[in-house]
């Protein structure tokens, strides 16, 4: 879209969820309840790797910073949908849209994978690897998403700050800007979903090779459900920013279910169905009990 004579907009209006006051309160309850799980959820399972000797090992290592990914990127989009559900006003700044997009990215673009037999200083070096492309790419979008002039039309069809909802927004040349989000962002994706499957292959592989039925049932139900878990979350992922923004029920779907559902899940899927986590929670909170008493 061509720049011509227009005011420069400097605000952006969210998307109502609903015209009727009462369901955006019951909404309000329901995301509000979500969002203090998943803060539990993920607190929880933080401090008990780090607590528990028994979970100094590498998986655990990265699925800290999975729930440390998780914490940031539910506490960068909940709260500011629950402020809309609950304000009339729907408005937020153009810098403060901007500015908690890196959190965004490196939740979508690069979730954090474990290993089983790996160094200490492999770890690290992964995990380190890992944030700092995420942020160096989420940097770049955000540098050319903030030269980006926005003029008449500020109503966001959206209830969060997502780079394809602002493009159609704007009145510059987008056309950069989306070949580096697609580019990056398939770049990246895609790498972490290669790994993903050639490592479920080695999992099927020995899962098959096990004699025992039980102990194949049981593997399978473990690993069946990390992998829902990661195939709703690239699905929904890669279905909304690469599928036109047009504002529709099917959108807020897809974002809710990676922004919202999936750090909720993480926690469970993880800890509830892992015995040495369970094990170590339940350590902990004796430990607790006994201390309090």
């Amino acid at each position: 879209m061509a720049l011509g004579n227009h005011s420069t907009v400097t605000e952006f209006i969210f998307l109502r969820l609903s015209d009727n006051p009462h369901v955006e309160a019951v909404l309000f309850v329901l995301f509000l309840a979500i969002y203090l799980l998943t803060l539990m959820g993920n607190l929880m399972l933080l401090l008990v790797i780090k607590s528990d000797p028994h979970l100094h090992a590498p998986m655990y290592f990265f699925l800290s910073h999975l729930s440390f990914l998780d914490l940031c990127y539910c506490s960068v989009t909940e709260p500011n949908m629950l402020k809309n559900l609950l304000s009339q006003d729907k408005s937020i700044s153009k810098s403060a849209c901007l500015r908690p997009w890196p959190d965004c990215y490196a939740a979508i673009c690069h979730p954090l994978l474990y290993g089983q037999v790996m160094g200490e200083q492999l770890c690290e070096g992964l995990v380190w690897a890992s944030w700092g492309l995420a942020f160096l790419d989420a940097l770049i979008n955000t540098l050319l998403a903030g030269d980006l002039d926005f003029c008449e039309v500020r109503i966001m069809s959206h209830f969060s700050c997502e780079l394809p909802s602002l493009f159609p927004l704007s009145c510059s040349d987008v056309s950069t800007n989306f070949a580096v989000l697609i580019c990056s962002a398939l770049l990246h994706a895609s790498a972490t979903l290669l790994l993903i499957f050639f490592s479920y292959t080695g999992i099927v592989s020995t899962i098959l090779s096990i004699s025992s039925t039980t102990g194949r049932s049981k593997a399978f139900s473990t690993c069946s459900s990390h992998l829902t878990t990661v195939i709703l979350f690239y699905g929904s992922a890669f279905l909304r920013y690469y599928m036109p923004t047009s504002g529709t029920p099917v959108e807020f779907v897809f974002s809710i279910q990676y922004s919202v559902v999936t750090p909720l899940v993480n926690p469970l899927v993880y800890s509830l169905k892992n015995n040495v986590v369970k094990a170590a929670l339940k350590r902990m909170l004796q430990k607790g009990l006994h201390n309090f008493r």
